[in-house]
């Protein structure tokens, strides 16, 4: 899809009330549902949108084309929060309190037409969410931003759907870091030329050492694997 395109699903969805979950994959979801049968089966259930160059070159190996856009969520979002035409009320989950609280604060002040009508940090119990869950439909969001990373973001949300009445939800990864200005993001110039990772590798070497310097060459192998051994069958646009 592209960007636009992205938006209008939302405006869509928030305006006939129909529920839309939404996954944003790169190279480091991909790699987590090869290797995790169940995080696969929970992916399924959800609209992927794809996110970043390693997912754009494993389409290019794999189907000879390019996506139209990337649909990564810290840009996705704020396109959604300022094109969609319509207001919002939203619930943040995710992060720490003093990041989610200032990400609050931050799309409150340069979104007004938008409402934060919630939010809770990250740490909990995902075989314990009664209360949070009690939470969020007491705001009745029309959009629930999950910031807690893969998997655990994606499994919060397909684990509790049937019981939370959000109209559109989100697995948003690190956005209310920077939302917050606890990360810096990567220069316009880094993130064009599709080096946004290694910034964040030298921002972050411990925590995402292993996930860049080994996980991407693991990803490029698997997607290889699939493109020789033939096993890809022909997309298909199921919106």
């Amino acid at each position: 899809m592209t960007k636009p395109d992205s938006v209008e699903l939302f405006r869509s969805s928030v305006k006939s009330g129909t529920p839309l979950d939404i996954a944003i994959c790169n190279a480091h979801t991909a790699m987590t549902a090869f290797d995790d049968p169940a995080y696969a089966e929970i992916l399924s259930h959800m609209t992927v949108f794809n996110d970043g160059i390693g997912i754009s070159l494993a389409n290019r190996l794999l189907y000879g084309s390019n996506f139209p856009d990337n649909l990564n969520g810290t840009d996705l979002i704020p396109s959604v929060l300022s094109e969609i035409g319509v207001p919002l009320r939203i619930y943040l989950l995710g992060a720490r309190e003093n990041q989610v609280l200032l990400a609050g604060k931050y799309i409150e002040s340069v979104y007004p037409n938008h409402k934060i009508v919630g939010w809770r940090n990250g740490f909990f119990d995902l075989n314990d969410c009664d209360a949070i869950c009690e939470d969020i439909n007491r705001a009745k969001p029309d959009l629930l931003l999950v910031g807690m990373g893969n998997p655990r973001q994606e499994t919060f949300i397909v684990q509790n759907r049937y019981r939370l009445n959000a109209t559109v939800t989100v697995g948003v990864g690190a956005l209310f870091d920077f939302m917050s200005g606890t990360v810096i993001r990567a220069p316009k110039i880094v993130q064009a030329v599709g080096l946004e990772w290694l910034f964040r590798l030298l921002q972050e070497p411990r925590r995402l050492f292993r996930r860049y310097v080994f996980g991407i060459p693991r990803f490029l192998i698997e997607i290889l694997k699939l493109k020789f051994k033939g096993s890809v069958t022909k997309p298909v646009r199921s919106l």
